[in-house]
Formats: C-alpha cells, structure tokens, sequence
C-alpha cells in the first residue's frame, strides 16, 4: 500500500467511526465508558483530529463487534463473502450485511414476539434515507404521524430526518431487511403500506 492509500484509508476512519456509531444508536459519552476511551478522544478520532491507532481501534472493534478490517475499511482481498457478526440491543438483534460501514450498507433485523397492543415504537431522526422489506411476521412501522403495519412481501422507504420507529405487531417474532445510505442515495422501490385501522394491525408512528 502506498503512502496515498494509506493516508486515504486513515482518512475515511473518522467518518465511518461516526457513522457506525449513529447506526448502532450509542453516544459519545456510552462508547467513552464502555471503551475507556476518553470522550474528548473519541471525538476527536471521528471529526478527523485524532490519528486512529491500533490502541485506540481495537477496544472499538471489540465494543462494535466488528472486525478491525472492517473498522477502518481496508482494501478488499477479493473474497466478496460477508461473515455477519450479529449483536443485540433492547432485545432485538442486529445482522450486518455489508463489510464496511459509511455509505450504503445492509442489516436484517430480528425484533421477539409483542402485541398491537403494545406502547407505540420509540422515535428518532436522523441524516439518511431507509429502504426495507419484510421477510417474516408483523412489522409495525411508526412513521412521523401514521402508524403501520407491513407484513411478509410488503416494503416501505422513507426519509430519515422524519420521526421512525419499528415494532413488532405480532405474536411472532419479525424479520425484515433495512438498508440505509445517506441522504440522496434512495433505493427507488416502492411498496404499500398498510395503516392499521384497515384489518392488517394497529399503533400509530
């Protein structure tokens, strides 16, 4: 690798630190005490103002569950098999689908068995836009004001600077496919959805 690639490779470190962070829902502040690592540190590493090193990258790699490669982004060996390392939050868990992160990249999601009666999903905003598609059971999508439920086959996309959260509206665990790039890379499919209210689940979002 040469002096360049390397200082490009070190380069996307930052941006794609942050957007893994903003993927895995974590704050600076939980990642400084998870890791150890110094709040101002780690703030610095993601803005570009701090030089990452194998010091620094390794307890990162170990609280992202990610491999170190997959970390910073090195260069492809020609193997195009993605080995998905699975994590859960909040009981739900999370499979990559793609090596890197930043950019567009893939996950499917598994949320355990609830209840249309359960409390509308929690929401949150952010820079990006979101494709996704239901393999299996109920999924409850609260979007900005409307509440709906997709079921096997149905797919939805949506801004993510409006209000979103998912749930599970049925009895049965549900898995779905999300695929999410920054603002502008939009994945042009487009699905009904159905509001709840129609015979097929109930909530609101």
């Amino acid at each position: 690798m040469s002096d360049d690639d390397l200082t490009s490779v070190l380069d996307a470190v930052g941006p794609r630190l942050r957007a893994l962070r903003r993927e895995r829902g974590t704050t600076l502040a939980a990642l400084s005490e998870s890791t150890g690592i110094s709040l101002s540190t780690l703030s610095r590493l993601e803005s570009g103002g701090r030089r990452p090193t194998l010091e620094l990258l390794l307890p990162l790699a170990k609280a992202y569950g990610v491999r170190l490669d997959e970390l910073v982004g090195a260069p492809e060996t020609g193997d195009p098999r993605v080995h998905p390392r699975p994590f859960v939050r909040d009981g739900r868990t999370y499979i990559p689908l793609t090596r890197y992160f930043g950019g567009m990249h893939a996950y499917k999601h598994i949320l355990p068995p609830g209840s249309p009666d359960d409390p509308k999903p929690g929401q949150r905003t952010h820079e990006g836009y979101e494709w996704l598609y239901v393999l299996a059971g109920r999924l409850r999508l609260a979007l900005g004001g409307q509440d709906l439920v997709l079921t096997p086959g149905e797919a939805a996309e949506f801004d993510t600077r409006v209000p979103h959260g998912f749930g599970n509206a049925g009895p049965q665990p549900v898995e779905f496919l999300a695929i999410f790039g920054p603002q502008g890379e939009r994945v042009h499919v487009r699905a009904r959805s159905v509001r709840t209210g129609e015979g097929r689940g109930s909530g609101d979002g």
